[in-house]
């Protein structure tokens, strides 16, 4: 079943729909999402008031480190989920709605949805988006001066060894490719010569294409002057960091990256999971986590402050920034990039 808002909201004027939420009082549910400082904010901020709020259902977050991860998880676990609800990256979620992993959900299921943004729904993607975030260049205050503006910084010699990013086939390097691309000439981010020859030139200089534990890590210690990631962490870390670190959108825009939250088909605990979906989804528990870790919310009537939307790419002048990526037509070539990466860029060294 694609999920689309027409099939949502068709479905919510047929039934009202609040009845699980009594039936799910006593049950015991499994969030996997991803760990580390994802984990620190999210649960505070929108698990544990879950958690308060019906203390006869259980919520165990496991903790997952990337999508494909969590995909490798369903598939192994396709006879007898162990988990109920899981979060991954749209891409990677059209994978799993395409080999039947997710069970469809409707706005008479979980109220919530009939409020989300169009842009949480993903044709052939049997989940709705549950956070908004954007790629962002990351450096050192101390040492990249003046404070940089543009992708072009990467290119720029006095940097040589200096640069940390994860390499495709890693999302950030995908999006960084593609970014590059744009910034270099290329019209296109479906064919990624100029990005390619762009990123070939550039990779001389890069100390890492696997920083461990990851980019924010190493510039906040000093390792590395510059990096890419989500503005999300990015916000975070910088805050963190003591200014040793920031994030910041280049004038050349970036892109967006969406994360599903998608029932499991098969799943021990329909109703409870579609509670917590409802709460995840909501408005309030959307401006919380806004809030705390600058995600954009994907419910138009969350209510955030303007000091924390300013930290996002939610302003009409950011979205009209941001190069126009289908993730869907992405996971077509994907492979291909990856194998492209390996020949042209991972031997320039």
């Amino acid at each position: 079943m694609i999920l689309t808002r027409r099939r949502i909201l068709a479905a919510s004027a047929t039934t009202l729909a609040m009845p699980y939420v009594a039936r799910a009082q006593q049950a015991s549910i499994t969030l996997a999402a991803y760990s580390g400082i994802f984990q620190d904010n999210y649960e505070p901020a929108v698990v544990e008031p879950f958690r308060r709020a019906n203390p006869g259902i259980k919520v165990t977050y496991f903790s997952m480190g990337n999508s494909a991860q969590a995909l490798g998880q369903l598939r192994a676990q396709k006879a007898n989920p162990q988990v109920d609800l899981v979060m991954m990256d749209v891409s990677v979620g059209k994978a799993a709605s395409d080999e039947g992993l997710f069970e469809p959900v409707t706005a008479a299921q979980v109220p919530a949805i009939a409020d989300l943004s169009p842009r949480a729904f993903t044709p052939g993607v049997t989940a709705p988006a549950v956070t908004f975030d954007n790629l962002v260049l990351l450096y050192s205050p101390q040492r990249v001066q003046p404070a940089p503006t543009s992708w072009k910084v990467f290119w720029e010699e006095k940097y040589k060894d200096q640069i940390a990013i994860s390499g495709v086939p890693d999302i950030v390097g995908l999006g960084f490719l593609m970014m590059a691309n744009k910034v270099f000439g290329g019209d296109d981010y479906r064919r990624l010569d100029k990005g390619f020859e762009a990123v070939g030139n550039m990779a001389p200089n890069v100390l890492s294409w696997d920083p461990k534990p990851d980019a924010y890590t190493m510039i906040t210690q000093g390792t590395a002057s510059l990096g890419v990631g989500w503005n999300a962490r990015g916000q975070i870390y910088s805050d963190q960091s003591g200014g040793r670190m920031a994030a910041i959108l280049p004038s050349e825009g970036a892109l967006f990256q969406i994360n599903i939250l998608g029932l499991v088909k098969g799943a021990k605990n329909y109703d409870a999971s579609r509670a917590f979906m409802n709460h995840a989804l909501g408005a309030e528990a959307q401006a919380a986590f806004t809030e705390k870790m600058f995600y954009a919310p994907v419910n138009t009537k969350a209510k955030v402050s303007e000091a924390a939307l300013a930290r996002t790419a939610s302003s009409p002048e950011r979205q009209a920034m941001m190069l126009p990526v289908d993730w869907l037509e992405v996971a077509k070539f994907r492979e291909g990039v990856t194998e492209q990466w390996r020949r042209r860029i991972l031997t320039r060294r």
